[in-house]
């Protein structure tokens, strides 16, 4: 079986599905493993890091030629994988709701779409969660960016000339990213609050040392479809909107990681909200690729209301490039090897996980939650 990578093609992507590591473990099962010269470059791994695995570098079309599985982080266009075999396997990044018309150009290539997005989240498949091992990331760098653009300190600082108050941070939305946000900022000294509409979350916000901030009732009880947070009613929302309304105003910096799948991301705060934090404060708006939780938010861009910085990247992992292509690598291996079968020499997926992430096959679209979707 021969594994095909590419560049990414895609605006200001960086990341790559394959690293010399796990190229040499998929070699080590039995694969021929072949990669586009300068795949590795943006996050700095060279092609010669890829050879000295064993792994062969060259053009895209000798890559891609006789290649049973193709590895992408963004699904690359289904026009540009002639050369791979009929019926190829590609797993990668595929936006399936919001991409539909690129997956139903998939299921007309008789190419194989695997999406990556669509893993379930039981406990076999942690190790293949792309999503979770980005948005681990995507927390960390959310508060790291957040920091410097807020240009003051992040502890409490005693010195001769006075006390420097800690930093106020509060995270809205405790699923991942959030999490990894709240961790981040208290090690980095801040005074961390945060809320979520799952009441399950109350525990894991205080076991992480800060503050948990809640509706008094109407939360969800426990976790919602497959981890997510589901749509509120609109008298929770009005609830949770005075609520935050009253403890915005006295933050520093606020991090925004709201998402539910398969829709636009909720707004979480408007500007009305906005206007009432104090001027040089910054908000964070991960979930801005899908939206945004945030009233003005732009992707790539700095945006000023009311004296607040409002800041969000388009796709916040690719700025930590070499560390986000070694997790989104590995969660590749652990797909495919956990299937792995010696006697084929190619991978037989199952029905819970393959029917879940396997969007079309056979020339046709399969997937049952993109079907239902319409």
């Amino acid at each position: 079986m021969k594994i095909a990578v590419l560049k990414e093609r895609a605006e200001g992507e960086t990341r790559v599905a394959l690293t010399p590591e796990t190229a040499k473990k998929f070699i080590a099962l039995g694969a021929d493993v072949a990669i586009e010269a300068g795949a590795g470059e943006a996050a700095a791994i060279s092609d010669a890091a890829y050879t000295d695995v064993g792994a062969t570098v060259g053009p895209a079309q000798e890559a891609l030629k006789d290649a049973g599985i193709v590895l992408g982080v963004q699904a690359p266009d289904p026009a540009t994988l002639g050369g791979a075999k009929e019926g190829a396997f590609v797993a990668a990044l595929f936006d399936p709701f919001r991409e539909r018309e690129r997956v139903d150009a998939y299921a007309k290539a008789g190419l194989e779409a695997l999406s990556m997005e669509f893993m379930p989240r039981i406990t076999r498949a942690q190790s293949m969660d792309v999503l979770s091992s980005q948005s681990n990331l995507s927390g960390y760098k959310a508060v790291i960016a957040a920091a410097d653009q807020y240009g003051r300190a992040f502890p409490m600082m005693m010195t001769a000339a006075g006390t420097v108050q800690p930093a106020r941070v509060f995270v809205m939305g405790v699923g991942v990213a959030g999490l990894q946000a709240i961790a981040t900022a208290k090690r980095m000294g801040a005074q961390v609050s945060a809320t979520d509409v799952r009441s399950a979350t109350r525990e894991q916000i205080e076991s992480l040392g800060a503050k948990a901030i809640f509706v008094a009732e109407g939360g969800i009880e426990g976790e919602g479809s497959g981890g997510y947070a589901s749509e509120m009613s609109d008298e929770y929302k009005a609830a949770q909107a005075k609520l935050v309304s009253a403890h915005i105003a006295k933050q520093d910096i606020v991090i925004t990681t709201a998402l539910i799948p398969g829709r636009p991301a909720p707004r979480l705060i408007s500007d009305d909200q906005i206007a009432t934090m104090k001027p040089g404060s910054v908000i964070f708006d991960i979930a801005v690729p899908q939206g945004g939780n945030v009233e003005g938010a732009v992707a790539d861009q700095l945006v000023t209301r009311h004296g607040v910085t409002i800041m969000g990247y388009a796709n916040t992992p690719a700025h930590l490039a070499p560390d986000a292509s070694a997790l989104f690598a590995r969660n590749l291996y652990n797909f495919l090897s956990a299937f792995w079968d010696a006697e084929e020499g190619r991978p037989v997926l199952d029905e819970e996980i393959g029917d879940a992430v396997r969007l079309t096959q056979g020339g046709q679209v399969v997937s049952a939650r993109l079907l239902e979707a319409g």
